[in-house]
């Protein structure tokens, strides 16, 4: 659903993505793994897929999955504290934690119609199907 997130204390970074960027995204699409609907990539890494010699050990297929995603429309920005962040419904979001932080949601009800532009919940359900849930 549509959710809220103010940041007490601290700064973490958001890399958004809307929800026809599923397929790019590498996102269990397995109802019965644990992490059906989250990607198991780690997006901190789409940076280091250019350089040389970063002492970080990487497979060929999460380089391969890190270059798509990589093609994937994203918006990234720091919520510090004070302030407020509003993620539409459906949209993916990664968090990378840049200090101790503290962090409060809320969540209110579903725009199931989407956007003619981003997409919404149709695209999530073409991309992973439709959970139990």
């Amino acid at each position: 659903g549509r959710n809220m997130i103010a940041m007490m204390t601290g700064a973490k970074r958001y890399i958004l993505s809307p929800p026809n960027a599923c397929p790019k995204l590498g996102v269990v699409t397995s109802h019965r793994h644990p992490s059906y609907r989250h990607s198991m990539l780690n997006f901190g890494r789409v940076t280091l897929l250019d350089m040389e010699d970063t002492g970080i050990e990487m497979s060929e297929r999460e380089r391969e999955w890190l270059r798509v995603s990589g093609e994937a429309p994203t918006l990234s920005t720091v919520l510090k504290a004070g302030e407020v962040l509003y993620v539409p419904s459906h949209w993916f979001h990664y968090i990378i934690s840049l200090q101790k932080s503290a962090q409060c949601n809320t969540r209110s009800g579903i725009h199931k119609e989407g956007n003619p532009y981003f997409g919404g919940l149709k695209e999530v359900v073409e991309c992973v199907g439709e959970g139990d849930d």
